[in-house]
């Protein structure tokens, strides 16, 4: 593939011509196909632990319980959402539109000051590929070199049994991946009748299951790397994002400029060569094929690949490591290193820590029942026997537990009583569901001090106290004759 010519003016990095291509696709619009150099090193090995840690999150997710509840469900059918074992209903939604909003500056705010560590630490398309399908490939077909001879010679028994073997892996492991997922999505439950249960009985279940296996199949055996580059808006975006004072994997032009092969013994500075020694080990461990020399890239996805295979040759040569490392490209221009915050950095942070601060009061203060009771428009006090006066109300009670919950009202103030219409005793409120209805509250006309006084209501399930309520009372002031 032809790249774009860079030169090196002063100790400014300026490209000669824009690119107008992508590494993964020629100038004719065909693909590449990218043969990434097995990687090795701290940040690869750093990388694999945090895969194999958040892969076991994954897997585990819908089946673990959290008090008698899976870890985590999004049941987008029943709209119902369980997140370490806590019920999240659509009553909720205010607590998801600010978790979304904090999810959105959290990752504008690490590529500002990070650059695109989410695309190469956490992205679910970044860990499966590279922590799991590339990794088989590796074991099955070798290295990039005998992936290369094998895809050229002829088939024969050897290709055909490699590249069976790894096909066929790749599609249960997909297979697994789609499992997964669509526990995430209907429960654990339901994925296990289906599994186990005649194909008949759950035929849209399995063919969902094989619709989700095709579409990671293809993903992590063909399509690869072109997620990040030309379906992924996230690499487009961080243009935008990014600005100098950005850590990104940077290579420092300054100390490696100008690039010349190394030869044993000699005095590069006296011979006026930087300590590039031009392996290009770095282009070959990319696996979007990219040359990090040439500057950051929207192919980049900050793998860190590239800095292993670096420190290595520098480690071989004599040199110190770090020629190409996590830096801005202001430290660069500037010759020094360390964080260096914006304003707009600190005020994306501010506006972060205001968001999660509100967003965990919310959560913490989080009714599992939620009752709202209004005194029915309209309707005037009533006189009734015994000298009690009587106002009309109607309730509507919410439940975000995952079980039915009793409840009954109680008038926590002064004399009086509640009495249900057409509910003797309490209100079972269904699972995820609500209750509405009307009640009657009764107060003696001699406790009436105001023509609307104020009134504290409990909600209660046994002798649990699960709200308080507050609402106005009508009624004639005592000792006067009032009307009705």
């Amino acid at each position: 593939m032809e790249h774009e010519t860079w030169v090196y003016k002063g100790r400014g990095l300026q490209p000669e011509s824009y690119r107008d291509s992508i590494s993964t696709v020629d100038r004719e619009g065909k693909r590449v196909w990218v043969y990434p150099k097995k990687p090795k090193g701290k940040f690869t090995t750093y990388r694999n632990w945090v895969s194999l840690a958040l892969l076991a999150i994954l897997f585990a997710g819908p089946f673990v319980r959290v008090g008698g509840q899976p870890l985590l469900l999004l049941n987008i059918l029943e709209r119902k959402f369980i997140i370490f074992g806590q019920v999240f209903w659509p009553q909720d939604f205010y607590l998801f539109v600010l978790a979304s909003l904090i999810g959105l500056i959290f990752i504008v705010l690490f590529t500002v000051v990070y650059g695109r560590v989410f695309c190469g630490w956490i992205c679910p398309q970044t860990i499966f590929m590279e922590g799991v399908f590339r990794k088989i490939e590796y074991w099955i077909e070798g290295d990039y070199t005998a992936q290369k001879k094998l895809d050229k010679q002829a088939w024969n028994r050897e290709k055909v049994l490699k590249k069976s073997s790894k096909h066929l892996v790749f599609f249960a492991i997909s297979f697994l991946i789609a499992n997964t997922f669509l526990a995430y999505i209907i429960g654990s439950e339901e994925l296990l009748d289906i599994v186990t249960d005649p194909p008949q009985e759950h035929l849209a279940g399995l063919i969902s299951i094989l619709i989700f296996t095709a579409v990671f199949y293809w993903v992590f055996a063909r399509f690869r790397e072109q997620v990040c580059t030309t379906v992924c808006p996230y690499g487009r975006l961080q243009g935008v994002m990014l600005d100098k004072d950005s850590v990104v994997i940077s290579y420092d032009y300054t100390r490696g400029e100008s690039r010349a092969k190394y030869r044993k013994g000699e005095d590069r500075k006296a011979a006026d060569k930087g300590d590039c020694v031009d392996c290009k080990l770095c282009v070959s461990v990319c696996p979007t094929g990219i040359d990090i020399r040439n500057g950051t890239q929207l192919e980049c996805i900050n793998c860190t690949a590239c800095i292993d295979a670096c420190d290595s040759i520098m480690d071989n040569v004599g040199l110190p490591r770090g020629l190409i490392r996590y830096e801005s490209e202001a430290n660069l221009q500037a010759g020094r290193t360390g964080m260096h915050w914006t304003k707009r950095s600190i005020a994306y942070t501010a506006v972060l820590a205001v968001l999660m601060v509100a967003f965990f009061g919310l959560l913490f203060m989080r009714s599992q029942v939620e009752t709202s009771l209004l005194r029915t428009p309209g309707m005037l006090y009533q006189e009734q026997e015994g000298g009690l006066i009587s106002n009309l109300y109607n309730y509507k009670i919410i439940n975000k537990t995952h079980e039915g919950v009793p409840v009954t009202f109680r008038l926590l103030e002064g004399e009086g009583e509640i009495k249900l219409i057409g509910n003797q005793g309490q209100i079972q409120v269904p699972e995820g569901g609500t209750a509405e209805g009307a009640l009657f509250i009764l107060i003696p006309k001699t406790d009436i001090r105001k023509a609307s006084q104020k009134l504290k209501i409990g909600v209660f399930q046994g002798d649990q106290q699960l709200e308080t309520l507050k609402t106005k009372f009508m009624g004639p002031i005592s000792g006067s004759n009032g009307s009705k």
